[in-house]
């Protein structure tokens, strides 16, 4: 069972989204805009975000470039949930870190199977990391590198 988050301002997709998903066992809640997803996910973070591109008071796209530059969130899942159908807006969203793209209207079982494929795949990584923690692993370099820095004496 995952926790999925929708952000959609549009309250009946987001619930008939969110008892598709429970119904095959989720957990999911909804919030109406971006503003609210941060806040939320503040508090309790979720394995993958369903994002509308447009909501009022941050829209999708600002949303998922907060997400990918943020040490905390720049792992989660994000499926971009939208009625946008060009091709353009669809490479977009792939460009900005979205990890699939689900159009509206859309089918039971095709949200099902766009949301479990990157849950499977988010499942076959380790838990979440933090962004620092990443960066200095795949850099080579040791938890106190930091530290060992400041304890060469410097020229006067």
């Amino acid at each position: 069972m995952a926790q999925i988050l929708i952000a959609d301002d549009d309250e009946i997709i987001a619930e008939l989204a969110a008892n598709i998903l429970m119904d095959d066992g989720h957990a999911c809640g909804w919030v109406t805009d971006g503003r609210k997803l941060m806040d939320l996910i503040a508090w309790k973070r979720p394995d993958l975000i369903l994002l509308d591109q447009e909501m009022p008071e941050k829209n999708g796209n600002q949303v998922l470039r907060e997400l990918r530059t943020s040490e905390k969130y720049y792992d989660i899942p994000v499926i971009m949930f939208t009625a946008k159908s060009g091709k353009q807006d669809e490479l977009q969203a792939i460009y900005a870190g979205a990890h699939d793209y689900v159009r509206k209207p859309f089918t039971p079982e095709l949200l099902l199977w766009h949301v479990n494929k990157a849950l499977q795949l988010r499942a076959e990584r380790p838990r979440h990391v933090d962004l620092k923690t990443v960066m200095r692993q795949s850099s080579g370099q040791s938890a106190d590198h930091d530290k060992d820095w400041r304890s060469i004496p410097r020229a006067v």
